[in-house]
């Protein structure tokens, strides 16, 4: 079954966003909403059991995306029953959410084509041929790629974007996704230094476009205080950090990169992504973004275990 598609509303908005055509300009993208038949689902499930309304969300909204929504994705960390645990307790918490949901949804429309057309402006290389798909990820993800069976998905998870997001501006966080679908290092490999560049690329694109923005809309505040907490130990997580840049160990990589830490370090969890932007900070000193885009993976590590090596030093000497 074909997914409900918004590219008419990409096409007509992106007109004005541009301030340059005579006439809308249909982008190369798709965009696939299940974001909103998820609340039809959740309405016509009124009143009855959480049964009624697992078997409709399968059958309307997972046969339409399979690939992300089908338990065997979870094949050995997941059972069905518990999968179908996770669609019931979406079902809810949607009630507490409804109303930034439905405004997440109706914004998403309205702005995601203006986000675009500035965030070509500044790569306008940028060929936005990744399909999006805009939903209710079960609380997995308010935005990114997934690969499944070989093809990239670009997903947006409305409840996700309300959960961590609130009702600040969006920008930053639509320039940091779109960076994602944009960069390419070519590597054939993901050490620690591959994340720490992506994500702090991202971070800093999306700060270089969004000078306003603040932490939190840069998501540079999940959990709270990331920033003021890592500033605090910035000797001792440079340090952490250089021992860790070739590891492919799933636990390093979480304490850097997820909200749960658990690597054992006492650093704040997550601040990978603050130490990876100032890596790019220090990167950019040289170069501008768009140059820092198209490092090919041999100089991107040149570059990244070069900038982590300075602010080691820097701030082993500041005895933070």
């Amino acid at each position: 079954m074909n997914s409900r598609s918004l590219l008419p509303l990409l096409g007509s908005f992106l007109c004005a966003a541009t301030f340059a055509a005579d006439r809308p300009q249909a982008l190369p993208m798709q965009v696939h909403d299940l974001a909103t038949p998820f609340v039809q689902v959740w309405d016509r499930n009124a009143g009855k059991t959480d049964a009624d309304f697992v078997q409709d969300f399968k059958a309307s909204l997972g046969s339409r995306f399979p690939a992300f929504y089908d338990a065997k994705r979870f094949e050995g960390w997941r059972t069905p029953a518990q999968h179908d645990a996770e669609i019931a307790k979406a079902r809810a918490e949607f009630p507490a959410m409804r109303a930034a949901y439905l405004k997440k949804v109706t914004r998403f429309s309205q702005d995601l084509p203006g986000h675009i057309a500035s965030f070509r402006m500044a790569f306008p290389d940028y060929p936005a041929k990744t399909d999006i798909w805009f939903l209710h990820s079960l609380g997995e993800m308010d935005g990114g790629t997934r690969t499944f069976d070989g093809k990239t998905y670009f997903i947006f998870g409305a409840d996700a974007m309300v959960k961590y997001h609130g009702d600040g501006d969006e920008a930053a966080f639509f320039h940091h996704e779109l960076f994602h679908d944009y960069h390419d290092t070519g590597c054939k490999s993901e050490p620690v230094w591959t994340s720490l560049w992506g994500e702090g690329l991202a971070t800093y694109v999306a700060k270089r476009m969004n000078p306003s923005a603040n932490n939190s809309e840069l998501l540079l505040d999940i959990p709270r205080n990331l920033v003021a907490d890592t500033q605090k130990h910035l000797g001792r997580a440079f340090e952490d950090l250089h021992g860790k840049l070739e590891s492919e160990d799933r636990t390093v990589y979480a304490g850097l990169f997820q909200g749960r830490g658990g690597d054992g370090t006492d650093l704040p969890a997550r601040r990978g992504y603050y130490l990876g932007y100032l890596v790019a900070e220090e990167i950019g000193k040289e170069m501008s973004m768009q140059q820092m885009a198209k490092l090919d993976c041999q100089a991107a590590h040149t570059a990244v275990v070069g900038a982590v090596e300075k602010l080691r030093a820097v701030h082993a000497v500041a005895g933070k």
